[in-house]
Formats: C-alpha cells, structure tokens, sequence
C-alpha cells in the first residue's frame, strides 16, 4: 500500500464556514450548525465520512479513512488537540 502525505495539519472548519452552495450540493443530509469540515485538494470532506482505523498498521498513524475506490481512498489523523487533521491518500 502506498501512502502519501504532507503531513501538514489542515483546520477544522464548522458547518457555517462552508460555501452554503458546497453544503446543498454534497451535505445536504446534515442538519444546520452539523460537522466538521476541511478542505483537501480542492474537495470538501466532513469527518462523518470517515470510517475508524481497526487494528494493523495503519491504526498506528491514522484514525480514519474514507474509500474513493476499492483500491483507493482519504486517510486522516486527527491532531492531539482535535482542531485540526492530517491528511493522506492510499492506493493499494
């Protein structure tokens, strides 16, 4: 599997601080004020989107994931003071 990333933290965003076109386009299943949100290579991401890391080497160094495919997908790491996440993609 090969993973990469920047390792740059990238800030938490609430529900207000998101383009309210993105918000009716891709999360219009959230409830007003709902999420966190961040930005990755010119996409939106809500964390509910992500599934937990189980156990393995992965769950060492990330906490979730999100699949764009069966071979690929969005790797996050939350940092220690939940405000911010570290972002990675995987293609196995």
């Amino acid at each position: 599997m090969k993973i990469t990333s920047n390792f740059q933290p990238r800030d938490l965003v609430s529900y207000w601080d998101v383009p309210p076109a993105i918000l009716a386009d891709q999360f219009d299943y959230l409830e007003e004020g709902e999420g966190s949100f961040f930005q990755y290579k010119n996409h939106w991401y809500s964390l509910d989107n992500f599934l937990k890391v189980q156990d393995g080497l992965l769950s060492r160094h990330w906490d979730g994931y999100s699949s764009d495919s069966y071979f690929s997908g969005v790797l996050v790491k939350l940092t220690p003071d939940c405000e911010s996440v570290i972002v990675g993609t995987y293609i196995s």
